[in-house]
């Protein structure tokens, strides 16, 4: 089913009340009346793509809208007319709705929606629309394309790169992506675990394609020494801490028993001399703070490499090229892009 408008010439006020029931009328015949475009569709048993799962209730709600739509739409209410077609389409996704409302659209300066209605409504093949409509459809996105729009083109070879236009995510790489923009500066960001992001600010103009090749730095994250040495170091001046300790303890032993057998042999006749124990005591103690020092300089030592040892980060340029290239976007044959990428 093709949903028909009447012509968009003045009415009279006394007949447009009457105009707007028979529109709704008529609509709701071509129910069951399809439209010679599709008629060939339907008489093969195969559905249209818009017809599959919408209720009768749904589609007549939607044709009700539309009539509502159209009659704004004449009165050059835009702003509401847009939103009844919007409110039809959201009960029935079909393709004249979509076209009409590419057109108010277009009327209203936005573009870039309007480009997109039209597109949606010509995706199902020139059978979707009738032939005047698809034809129209098609010229306005040419004029679009040409005067109002610009065309983007991104290719990022690094897989798992996120690529985001103007703060929003726009795919995940590898791949090569397009779109249609408003002209004007556009920022491109590339984000990537373990890369510095990049961005980069676009221009682009109407009627023309910018292309450019997506590239990141990576971060590479290295030492000085290896991750042990420093840890060997404190585990060295550690070891020598506690052999100090041991060998402190040692010289208190053995200083109590030169003191016990001073004391058994002696009394309180004799002077104090040096005896093997005595000795031994002396030379363990002085040993054991030979140890501590050397204990302390070395943790002291381990502590500086384990700061100096940190892992520093830097970039390493990736050096892919990274050009700009300007073409037409719209042809007098075609829509859509036709310019080739350039690397």
């Amino acid at each position: 089913m093709v949903l028909r408008a009447l012509p968009t010439r003045e009415t009279p006020r006394w007949a447009r009340a009457a105009l707007s029931a028979g529109l709704t009328l008529a609509l709701l015949s071509s129910l069951a009346a399809p439209a010679p475009a599709q008629a060939q569709a339907q008489a093969s048993g195969a559905p249209r793509p818009w017809h599959e799962g919408v209720s009768e209730e749904r589609k007549r709600r939607a044709i009700e809208l539309f009539a509502q739509a159209r009659e704004l739409h004449r009165q050059m209410m835009l702003g509401e007319a847009r939103a009844k077609y919007e409110e039809a389409l959201a009960a029935w996704e079909h393709p004249d709705l979509r076209f009409y409302l590419g057109r108010v659209l277009k009327t209203m300066g936005l573009p870039l929606l309007a480009h997109e209605n039209l597109r949606l409504s010509m995706r199902w093949g020139p059978g979707s629309l009738e032939p005047e409509d698809y034809a129209e459809a098609r010229a306005l996105m040419q004029e679009l394309v040409a005067r109002e729009l610009a065309v983007m083109e991104l290719r990022c070879d690094e897989p798992g790169a996120a690529v985001l236009l103007d703060g929003k995510p726009w795919f995940v790489g590898p791949g090569v992506a397009e779109r249609f923009l408003m002209p004007g500066e556009h920022v491109i960001t590339v984000k990537k675990e373990g890369y510095t992001p990049f961005t980069a600010t676009v221009v682009t103009y109407a009627g023309a394609r910018a292309s450019r090749v997506l590239s990141v730095d990576r971060i590479v994250t290295e030492r000085p020494w290896a991750a042990w040495v420093p840890w060997s170091v404190i585990g060295a001046g550690a070891g020598l801490g506690v052999a100090g300790g041991v060998l402190r303890w040692q010289a208190g032993e053995h200083m109590d028993e030169a003191e016990q057998q001073f004391e058994a042999s002696c009394g309180l006749r004799c002077r104090p001399g040096r005896s093997g124990e005595y000795s031994r005591s002396r030379t363990e103690s002085h040993v054991a703070v030979g140890l501590f020092i050397a204990a302390g300089a070395t943790l002291a030592t381990g502590a500086a490499l384990f700061y100096l040892n940190r892992p520093r980060s830097y970039r390493v340029d990736d050096q892919s090229g990274v050009k700009i290239e300007m073409a037409p976007g719209a042809s007098d044959a075609e829509v859509g892009l036709s310019a080739r990428l350039f690397f």
